[in-house]
């Protein structure tokens, strides 16, 4: 059993320890081809001895693709395997106590005197969750399911309603088109009309997920459909 580090963000921090995530998707580094058929699984890699012959290698757990010839060592170990969370934080008061900017109560105070550092810089004893991987595959970012988009602590949003059309008088006799949410009309809406509902405003929890991706990865990020590292994990108790 290995123990690595992970970075999360301090809403995806939150939405671990309210036991909302228990996926994480990453991309790998290597990406096989969009048509390839990616296996994961404890494998030995091929290596070439110092003859020049094609020996099998020390075992590895990983994906391989194209009958073999092609392989990636996954980089956040087996199942079974422990991840040590890293965050945002900061040195307490008393030496060997972290605070965590996901939910200290003083994380936007500036007269609290903390000086918060970098997730990447956070030393394994400041770390306060441990994960245990449960599974470990390798797919497509578009194969994301909406309950593989809740497990990654997202949640659907249905479109609020009741809603309304009408106009607001701009005061100078002109009138323009308006919107507005609620079980009765504003005051100021002339001429209110109510809405039949609008499913296709809902918002999944795919949705939240694309969402969070191109904002991580870039606008363009999530047309891409990379190939993806899925890790499923529970959190470890004290």
């Amino acid at each position: 059993m290995t123990e690595r580090p992970i970075i999360f963000s301090a809403p995806m921090v939150r939405a671990i320890l309210e036991g909302k995530k228990t996926q994480t998707r990453r991309k790998m580094k290597v990406q096989p081809g969009p048509d390839a058929l990616v296996t994961v699984e404890h494998y030995h890699p091929i290596v070439i001895d110092r003859h020049g012959d094609m020996q099998p290698g020390k075992e590895i757990f990983g994906a391989h693709w194209d009958d073999g010839e092609y392989g990636l060592k996954s980089p956040y170990g087996a199942p079974g395997d422990l991840l040590w969370v890293r965050e945002t934080w900061a040195k307490g008061e008393t030496a060997g106590v972290a605070r965590y900017r996901a939910t200290d109560p003083q994380c936007d105070d500036t007269t609290s005197g903390l000086r918060w550092r970098p997730s990447i810089h956070m030393p394994r004893w400041a770390s306060r969750i441990t994960l245990r991987i449960i599974d470990v595959r390798v797919e497509r970012l578009h194969d994301i399911t909406e309950d593989d988009a809740r497990a990654e602590g997202c949640e659907a949003r249905p479109f609020p309603g009741p809603w309304w059309q009408g106009y607001r008088d701009l005061g100078d006799g002109d009138l323009i088109h308006q919107q507005a949410i609620g079980e009765t009309a504003p005051d100021w809406m002339i001429e209110p009309k109510r809405m039949p509902p609008t499913p296709w405003l809902d918002r999944s929890a795919r949705d939240g997920f694309r969402s969070i991706w191109m904002g991580l990865h870039g606008l363009d990020a999530w047309d891409a459909n990379p190939w993806v590292w899925v890790i499923s994990f529970e959190r470890m108790k004290p």
